[in-house]
């Protein structure tokens, strides 16, 4: 018989992290798979400036960080693709690169991944023009021109939350019309500092180490036109804001979902499966940000010790 771990955790972002940390501290035997079914979005992050306690630091360089604080007690890393899970028994299990891994208690972190606009250049410049958190970025671009690509509430209600930071605010809306309620609509198209384009898509952006130029296409009107960044701006920001996606593929069948693939969990992250939690961005909420991920996955932890223990 294999080795059965305490706690298997699947997913390296913040919540996957939080949780190794807290459960290490517990002392559970835990085995994290850190990637490549990771959903987490902060590892093209070039700057965290509202982590709770620390005041700039590199996405990358804070994972990094809080999985050597993991290592530290003891947790275990791996670097495997999840083929597929079973759920079903007392004891889990989870099958990768043609190895069956059992744990007493599993917590999914994948996370989920804001959907793309899918005009050329766009992964090219992420973290460097192009955003999809006015919440992490917009003050990146404090004074600058500001674009947003969408046109629904999350757009919507974004583009005027942007207004706080950019000089100006254009809203792209590849549709005729917002697909927001009406009154939030309203606001964006009466707010001074914010302009519509709509049948508008994005044909390309441009630039060197930073994003230079953003070109358009009006499909009423037929005409492309241009913008470029004045050399004493440098750039401009560029959020996108067609939804997210949550990495939950190899779980469909096993946990309970929403009909957009967001598993459903309790105030103490448990699914609809005993033994089984989630944590973070894969779950239905307001706030998808590494506070509220890394918190969750603290409380996942927990929680999962208090189920181990009880066995």
């Amino acid at each position: 018989m294999g080795k059965i771990y305490d706690l298997l955790i699947v997913g390296g972002g913040p919540a996957g992290l939080a949780a190794a940390i807290y459960a290490g501290q517990a002392k559970m035997d835990t085995l994290v798979f850190e990637k490549p079914q990771d959903g987490s979005q902060y590892i093209n992050t070039a700057d965290v400036i509202n982590y709770p306690g620390i005041r700039n630091i590199k996405g990358p360089v804070l994972l990094q960080e809080m999985q050597k604080q993991a290592r530290d007690f003891g947790v275990e890393f791996a670097d495997a693709q999840i083929d597929r899970v079973d759920f079903a028994g007392k004891t889990k299990k989870i099958f990768a690169a043609d190895t069956k891994y059992e744990g007493r208690a599993v917590i999914l972190a994948t996370g989920a991944l804001p959907k793309r606009g899918g005009f050329p250049g766009e992964e090219k410049y992420i973290g460097r023009g192009v955003s999809y958190s006015s919440t992490c970025d917009g003050e990146f671009y404090s004074g600058l021109d500001i674009f947003v690509l969408g046109g629904g509430s999350a757009a919507a209600e974004e583009a005027l939350f942007l207004t706080r930071f950019g000089r100006s605010v254009t809203v792209i809306v590849r549709k005729k019309a917002f697909t927001c309620a009406k009154p939030v609509a309203d606001k964006v198209r009466s707010h001074p500092k914010i302009k519509v384009n709509f049948n508008t898509e994005i044909i390309d952006v441009k630039g060197d180490d930073l994003m230079r130029s953003i070109t358009f296409h009006n499909k009423a009107t037929e005409k492309t036109f241009t913008y470029e960044a004045s050399e004493e701006d440098k750039t401009f920001g560029l959020f996108v804001f067609s939804g997210y996606e949550p990495a939950t593929g190899p779980f469909a069948g096993q946990v309970k979902m929403d009909e957009s693939g967001y598993v459903f969990t309790d105030d103490q992250m448990r699914t609809s499966v005993p033994g089984i939690f989630a944590a973070g961005d894969l779950r239905p909420k307001t706030l998808r940000q590494m506070v509220t991920a890394a918190a969750d996955g603290a409380a996942a932890a927990v929680c999962a010790a208090k189920y181990v223990t009880d066995l």
